[in-house]
């Protein structure tokens, strides 16, 4: 587990952008199952393509035309059950850190991995959101 006091700045740069944080399984279940519409679920992460890409790609997301009905975050390495709960909404994709995913009605619609992020400008990985959102509203 990550020093609480190190991700935190991380953590709030995700709700900053207009996550809510789910830090139980309950609270992604919850989140997943009364929410009408798409729900994003970012997977977030210490990596320095969750800082130089994932967060600011989702800022710049959220910021824009289309909008998910709810947006949660999860942070991988500290909430742990929650990371898992996310995740088990993402078959068949294997575990990444960062990872969004679109969801609908509880079914994946969407999947942005770790390899999809890394090298990748903000503004590419906020297109790419955005796209998802405007097929999958």
């Amino acid at each position: 587990m990550y020093d609480p006091m190190l991700v935190e700045p991380m953590r709030q740069e995700a709700v900053a952008a207009g996550c809510e944080e789910a830090r139980t399984a309950d609270e992604v279940h919850a989140a997943v199952k009364e929410t009408e519409g798409a729900v994003l679920v970012f997977v977030n992460s210490v990596c320095g393509c969750a800082a130089g890409g994932a967060r600011p790609g989702l800022t710049l997301a959220l910021a824009g035309d289309t909008s998910p009905e709810k947006a949660i975050t999860v942070f991988a390495g500290n909430d742990r059950e929650a990371t898992a709960a996310a995740r088990e909404y993402f078959a068949p994709y294997q575990p990444s850190s960062p990872q969004i995913g679109l969801l609908k009605g509880g079914e994946l619609k969407w999947m942005l991995q770790r390899h999809d992020i890394e090298g990748r400008m903000p503004q590419e990985i906020a297109a790419d959101i955005q796209g998802a959102l405007r097929e999958h509203r």
